[in-house]
């Protein structure tokens, strides 16, 4: 069983920064992909950024060169830092764990990520 805590989020103007982090526990045997997904009301869940077992990371189009996923050394903890965010960033934030996916994949097969966070809060003022 894998248990997902996310912390961080709250509300910046617009060019500021964030950071999400979402804490990782139980076991999790690779290949595995964490990512990190949000939803604005009245849209679907979007994928934003994965990253996988090996390394590898994915961003969706639309946060490139703006969002960094990454993983500390341990591979407990999972970090979004978010710069030069724009109001349209503005949604719940989730952070989810998928078994056997690599991240190439992972942002298009949201029923893949069978574990999620408790999602937190990011707005950004214009």
């Amino acid at each position: 069983l894998v248990h997902l805590m996310q912390s961080g989020g709250g509300t910046v103007q617009s060019g500021g920064s964030l950071r999400l982090s979402c804490a990782v526990s139980g076991s999790i045997d690779s290949p595995y992909s964490l990512a990190w997904f949000r939803q604005a009301p009245g849209k679907e869940r979007e994928g934003v950024a994965a990253i996988d077992s090996d390394g590898n990371t994915n961003y969706a189009d639309s946060v490139k060169g703006r969002f960094h996923i990454s993983q500390d050394n341990t591979k407990n903890t999972l970090w979004l830092q978010m710069d030069n965010l724009k109001p349209e960033d503005s949604a719940m934030y989730y952070c989810a764990a998928a078994l056997k996916l690599w991240a190439d994949y992972a942002l298009d097969v949201i029923d893949d990520f069978r574990y999620w966070g408790q999602g937190t809060q990011v707005t950004v003022s214009s």
